[in-house]
């Protein structure tokens, strides 16, 4: 299984990083390079508790349908998102939030698994998190720039 660890520091309150981390329609902007959209339940607005989205999106040449569900959410201090299909054996999402100064510490905790075996660790190990990792940094650096640009 891989793990990716990310830590972002973002100058305004943690209730606006945390609801801007789940905005779907922001989540779409973040993603543009894979043209990655909504296509099924929650399919713009703030995910909630219990609700799911399904994304479809072209990644490594092919189109792919991944369908996740909140099943933990405590406001504004974190909130899971876990795979229920997809092309993962694994996929489960943590993002954490915690207020220090003046800042919000937003932190991703990524952990997932290929299928296929050996192939699949190979490929996750090789490529697959890094390919992740840039994946959520482009996301976190418009969560980031959307939050310390936003009036008051």
């Amino acid at each position: 299984m891989s793990k990716i660890l990310l830590t972002t520091t973002i100058n305004a309150d943690i209730k606006t990083v945390f609801d801007l981390s789940r905005d779907i329609d922001l989540h779409q902007k973040s993603t543009f390079k894979t043209g990655e959209k909504a296509i099924a339940g929650r399919t713009s607005g703030l995910i909630e508790l219990e609700e799911t989205v399904t994304w479809r999106a072209k990644h490594l040449g092919f189109y792919q349908t991944h369908t996740s569900k909140i099943t933990e959410m405590e406001k504004p201090f974190k909130f899971t998102d876990v795979m229920l299909k997809g092309r993962f054996k694994s996929f489960i999402h943590q993002h954490l939030f915690k207020t220090e100064g003046k800042n919000t510490i937003m932190t991703d905790i990524l952990e997932f698994e290929s299928p296929a075996g050996l192939i699949g660790q190979l490929f996750n190990y090789f490529f697959l998190k890094n390919y992740m990792t840039e994946f959520l940094l482009e996301r976190n650096k418009l969560i980031k720039s959307t939050a310390e640009n936003i009036e008051i």
